[in-house]
């Protein structure tokens, strides 16, 4: 899977907030993804983020229609 900054994508296990949607702000061998919900960051390694993602939600592209 290719990811982008500003990616929504969901993730198997909810944050404790209960929200499993969360937004990559930072791509790279770490990924930084921030919970939209209650706007927690949390860095993970590249392998067990795309482990634990189900789904991209929606684009940065989808977001910018004109």
């Amino acid at each position: 899977m290719n990811f982008e900054l500003g990616q929504i994508v969901s993730m198997k296990k909810p944050h404790p907030c209960g929200s499993f949607e969360w937004e990559v702000q930072r791509v790279g061998m770490d990924f930084r993804i921030k919970c939209v919900k209650c706007g927690h960051s949390v860095m993970l390694p590249r392998a067990g983020f795309e482990k634990n993602v189900k789904k991209i939600v929606s684009s940065p592209k989808d977001k910018n229609i004109d």
